[in-house]
């Protein structure tokens, strides 16, 4: 009996057309029928799709308005020019040496065409497509090349040299007088009409599958069966029929997700950690009560819900987000010290030696005495912090590896270092990781992997706010605790855009940093790359775009030498030597360095209070949400932030509509959902599929945030009583054939 786990090779298909399918990936009956239309065409209307770009492979439904043999002007000889008409827009198609067609290619005559775009003078345009001629009175079903060798005999007509080009049968030809016509993500080898007929021979014969979800569940809801979802998908007779099964779709794709986080979140209790308790009078009571202000409320209720995990004897496994300045950092200080109160080590994963190198000194100076056990002057019960980066001498980063596995130092800061395989640490208690989208996923196990005997308890932060919907898909598996609130006397930042060609404004720009500068104060300015890439690189369009931005290295110039001359300019990015980079972030910090000219290297994390001013130039090439982070290093001490956002961008353009969000709002979250309007879901969903083809078609980040909701308390409720699904063999079928092995093992790492 056929199932959706059954391979392709044992359904009744063509074997050249199995090898076909398995080019795109679709290698058993499951994954073939959940390969979806990509869009359908309804006979007598327009389409709706969007419009094709150069090198895209498309299907074109329409009929044939013009057809005339055109002398070439460059060589001898003629071409047969189509001009085909979907009800939309117009084609230019070009067929060489294709006399034989003329008497095909007629006007009137309905086709079905695929190939690859090419535009000129905005016209779409195709070379030599794949085709076949679709039924229609009075006009006799041909195509090309085997097709058209196959048909021959029922036309009458003479058979084409054959040129390599796909085949469809009659059968493919006939079914095009639906009245609703799926077209499928296709290319060059496979094409539209051969991915239907696969479709419809493995419908025929697979047996219905039975449905994850009761006939309650799915009254409840609204929703049709799966079987019948996956045939009228692929087979509607009306739109209501694809609108009825897309409904069903969506929810089994954030079913089959939220039933695997469940899984995976009732791994993690099943695992133990060491349970970390409020120690009286320990190094988090001192460290409170040193502080010359009182914890936001937001920072308290976080502070609580981690103190409530950390109690227990299995793992946290928690998400801190907040706005830039919200006062993450010293939340996750305060429970990683009392997590060292109960005598275990923590560690704190950061993305650059920068951002490391700032944690380390953010820690020290919040700590001073607290951090210097075993040298003089240190307070009784004092622990160590030690920092280690790949980059640092030998002798500094041996100390550091000492005092990690002798557990002499409670904290242990560090950037990828301190995932090698040399790195042990006495009893690691709790994990922290800074900017989690930052690291891969084996780089976050690997660090979670090295607690001895117990599973570390573990806390992700981040400053980039996340919208319900992506939170509950990226980090299903983790609690959330989410600050908004600024500690007091928190600084508001003015954003304004600057239009590059103007300029005046660009002029003015410069003046008002200079003023910064003359008030005692600090400025930042940001770039999209150093500078220093090497000369005659292969030329390729992200170099041309790149090259038309300005660097770190040649904008400091222009300042020292321009409009900022006889300032104090230092310049900083990712690949100068560390010890240059704590230099000069120590010299900014210093109020030695007056303007910081870098690249996003100071997107996170770095706390200059004397800094008001950023400018970040080409801000276009930012995604909102970086912005938002990079304008948050300003307003951070007792004078209110400047930003200004140095664009190139067009004033009618959706690059502009993004910067002028920003220049409008300092809501992260607000701006996170702008950011995900204007990407769409597809890097969020990219990344849960990362690794093969993607299996999402219908899920929606931004539309289907009560569907999400929905299907993650039924999976909660379910994998509560059977966390094997033993006794839901459908619905573990479903999160298999949706989330394939390669991506629930990624989920199950993250």
């Amino acid at each position: 009996m056929l199932t959706s786990a059954s391979p392709l090779t044992d359904a009744p298909l063509d074997a050249a057309l199995v090898t076909k399918l398995a080019s795109l990936e679709l290698t058993t009956v499951g994954e073939l029928l959940r390969y979806v239309p990509r869009r359908y065409l309804r006979q007598g209307q327009v389409s709706e799709s969007e419009r094709p770009e150069p090198g895209d492979w498309i299907t074109v439904v329409g009929r044939i308005d013009k057809a005339q043999m055109v002398t070439m002007k460059r060589r001898h000889g003629q071409f047969l020019k189509v001009v085909v008409d979907d009800g939309r827009v117009t084609y230019e198609v070009a067929f060489f040496n294709a006399r034989w067609l003329k008497t095909t290619m007629v006007p009137g005559t309905r086709v079905a065409m695929a190939g690859t775009v090419k535009l000129y003078k905005d016209q779409i345009q195709l070379t030599h497509p794949s085709w076949i001629v679709l039924p229609d009175d009075g006009v006799d079903v041909v195509g090309n090349s085997a097709m058209f060798d196959e048909l021959a005999a029922t036309t009458g007509r003479q058979s084409a040299p054959s040129t390599g080009d796909s085949t469809a049968s009659s059968e493919d030809v006939a079914s095009f007088s639906r009245d609703i016509i799926p077209i499928y993500p296709a290319v060059k080898t496979v094409q539209t009409w051969e991915i239907w007929r696969a479709v419809r021979q493995v419908l025929a014969a697979v047996a219905p599958a039975d449905d994850p979800l009761s006939d309650e569940q799915r009254a409840d809801r609204g929703l049709i069966t799966s079987d019948e979802a996956i045939r009228l998908i692929h087979l509607p007779d009306t739109l209501d029929d694809v609108e009825r099964a897309r409904a069903r779709l969506t929810f089994d794709e954030a079913f089959a997700v939220q039933t695997a986080l469940a899984q995976r979140r009732a791994t993690a209790v099943a695992e133990h950690a060491a349970p970390c308790r409020h120690v009286d009078g320990g190094l988090e009571d001192r460290l409170t009560a040193r502080l010359p202000f009182e914890l936001t409320g937001g920072q308290r209720d976080a502070l609580a819900e981690i103190g409530e995990d950390l109690a227990d004897e299995h793992p946290m496994n928690r998400l801190l987000q907040g706005e830039v300045g919200s006062g993450k950092t010293l939340v996750s200080l305060l429970a990683m010290l009392r997590v060292v109160d109960n005598g275990h080590q923590c560690a704190i994963l950061a993305p650059t030696e920068v951002l490391a190198a700032q944690h380390h000194r953010t820690v020290m100076t919040m700590l001073g005495d607290l951090a210097r056990a075993g040298e003089l002057g240190a307070a009784d019960g004092a622990t160590r912090v030690g920092l280690l980066t790949g980059s640092m001498g030998t002798a500094a980063k041996r100390q550091t590896l000492l005092d990690a596995v002798t557990g002499d130092a409670g904290i242990i800061i560090g950037t990828h270092a301190l995932l090698e395989e040399h790195v042990e640490f006495f009893d690691l208690g709790m994990v922290v990781v800074d900017e989690q989208h930052r690291f891969g996923v084996e780089q976050r196990d690997t660090l979670r992997s090295k607690g001895r005997v117990l599973r570390p308890h573990f806390l992700v932060m981040t400053a980039t706010p996340i919208p319900r919907t992506v939170a509950m898909i990226t980090f299903g598996d983790l609690e959330t605790s989410v600050m908004t609130e600024l500690p007091r006397g928190r600084q508001p930042i003015t954003t304004s855009v600057v239009p590059m060609g103007r300029r005046s404004w660009v002029d003015r720009a410069w003046q008002r940093a200079g003023e910064e500068i003359d008030a005692g104060r600090q400025v930042y300015v940001v770039c999209t790359r150093i500078g220093d890439e090497p000369a005659g690189r292969k030329s390729s369009a992200k170099n041309a775009e790149e090259d038309d931005t300005i660097s770190v290295l040649d904008l400091a110039e222009q300042l020292a030498a321009g409009p900022l001359a006889g300032r104090s300019i230092g310049i900083l990015h990712g690949r100068l030597p560390a010890d240059e980079k704590n230099e000069v972030m120590d010299a900014f910090a210093r109020g030695d360095v007056e303007v910081l000219v870098a690249t996003t290297v100071i997107e996170v994390g770095v706390d200059v209070p004397n800094a008001t001013m950023m400018v970040i130039v080409n801000a276009e090439r930012f995604g909102v949400s970086q912005l938002h982070q990079l304008r948050g290093r300003v307003g951070r001490g007792e004078h209110a932030g400047l930003c200004l956002l140095m664009t190139a961008a067009s004033e009618m353009g959706q690059s502009m509509e993004r910067l002028r969000a920003v220049e409008g709002s300092t809501d992260g979250f607000a701006l996170a959902r702008v950011d995900l309007m204007q990407r769409r879901e597809g890097d969020i969903l990219g990344a849960l599929q990362s690794g093969g083809r993607s299996s999402l078609h219908f899920l929606s980040l931004l539309d289907d945030a009560e569907v999400i909701a929905d299907a993650r308390g039924l999976a909660a409720s379910i994998v509560a009583d059977d966390p094997e699904l033993a006794g839901h063999r459908p619905l573990a079928d479903l999160v298999h054939s949706i989330l394939l092995p390669s991506r629930a093992e990624y989920l199950d790492k993250t």
